[in-house]
């Protein structure tokens, strides 16, 4: 899979743009605060509807202007893909794919799939289980509709369930508590499903991750990911009806998937509790390679991996390894400098340089 070609009109900083990348390693470099990152933001936003800073589209437009458009062409599997996208600050999106409009942005995922990499991503190891959620469900998107769907459908009863939970509180309604029956049983039907893809996800995860990791450590330490469910999908059932009571008191839904976890093991030790920010690091940066490889075992074929200035914060030896680990796959890099390119002799197959929302060097 490559990403052949991206056009932004209007979009943060960016008047007008067209970039074409090389299926190989792709260099933009520039200075901080010039737009490399709106880039690769703009990519992600065409693979996933959304942008992976959490910005709203009308923040996304530039400062004047009321649309922004995003167009990209992509080629997976020898089929072509272009993918249109019209942002507007004061309606929901327009997404066309081959011209062809689509009604849910949700539809979108799954034709690139991309593997992001930046410093925030130390956050999923660092913060709470929202960002460890969080990548869950983002990978899991791209890879299963069926998962997507479930998770989608899930997250709507349980903002339905909390508004009914709320009017409960108030008023004990008969006919209340027999809607309450309604929405607790798809509460179960689509948080069983996405509690039983989230194990197998971090199954598959553990089984390519320990390898990776024990490579970049020196063969040191040992790193196990644990999934930790709020209940197993087998009691869930059971945990919401001895829960209702507390939910109505509280006029929330505590038991389900929307509380999930999973841990960070070095040598089993939780290393977001006793880790040092460097183990951190190499966690983040072994996450990020297992991602990688579980994409290429399930769909055939290679993601689009996007590096955002996440060299520097690799000490040589793990900048090494992540350069070494690519060399099959379309990478899109964003830095200040080309120092750790040259120093590690890397073939760079296109550079880009931006200034103020324009390149005004390339070479390839």
């Amino acid at each position: 899979m490559v990403i052949e070609s991206v056009d932004l009109k209007n979009y943060r900083n960016y008047k007008y743009l067209n970039m074409v990348f090389d299926d190989k390693i792709n260099i933009i470099y520039g200075d901080n605060a010039q737009g490399k990152t709106n880039i690769l933001e703009a990519l992600y936003v065409c693979a996933t509807s959304r942008s992976h800073r959490g910005n709203k589209d009308k923040e996304i437009i530039q400062f004047g202007d009321e649309e922004a458009h995003i167009k990209v062409q992509v080629k997976k599997n020898d089929i072509n893909y272009r993918i249109d996208m019209h942002l507007k600050k004061n309606k929901a999106k327009g997404i066309a794919v081959n011209g062809i409009p689509i009604k849910k942005a949700v539809e979108l995922f799954g034709i690139i799939n991309i593997v992001f990499f930046s410093p925030e991503d130390l956050n999923i190891i660092k913060d709470g289980p929202s960002e460890r959620r969080r990548f869950i469900d983002m990978e899991l998107s791209q890879l299963d509709k069926i998962y997507l769907n479930n998770l989608v459908n899930y997250n709507k009863v349980v903002v339905q369930r909390n508004k009914l939970l709320k009017e409960l509180s108030f008023c004990m309604r008969k006919d209340y508590l027999d809607t309450l029956d309604v929405w607790d049983m798809q509460l179960v039907k689509y948080g069983t499903e996405v509690i039983k893809a989230r194990e197998e996800f971090v199954k598959k995860i553990n089984d390519i991750i320990k390898d990776i990791h024990s490579r970049l450590s020196g063969d040191k330490e040992n790193l196990r990911v644990e999934y930790v469910p709020c209940v197993s999908a087998e009691m869930f059932e059971k945990e919401v009806i001895a829960s209702r009571e507390k939910d109505i008191k509280l006029k929330s839904t505590g038991v389900g998937p929307h509380k999930d976890d999973c841990v960070f093991y070095i040598n089993d030790k939780d290393v977001k509790k006793y880790g040092s920010q460097g183990q951190q690091r190499t966690v983040a940066l072994s996450l990020k390679l297992a991602e990688i490889e579980l994409v290429k075992k399930i769909i055939h074929d290679t993601p689009v991996l996007l590096l955002d200035d996440v060299l520097s914060e690799l000490d040589s030896n793990r900048q090494n390894f992540l350069l070494n680990s690519i060399g099959d796959i379309q990478t899109i890099v964003t830095c200040t400098g080309l120092d750790e390119f040259i120093n590690n002799r890397m073939t760079i197959n296109k550079i880009f340089k931006v200034v103020n929302g324009e390149i005004t060097d390339y070479k390839g």
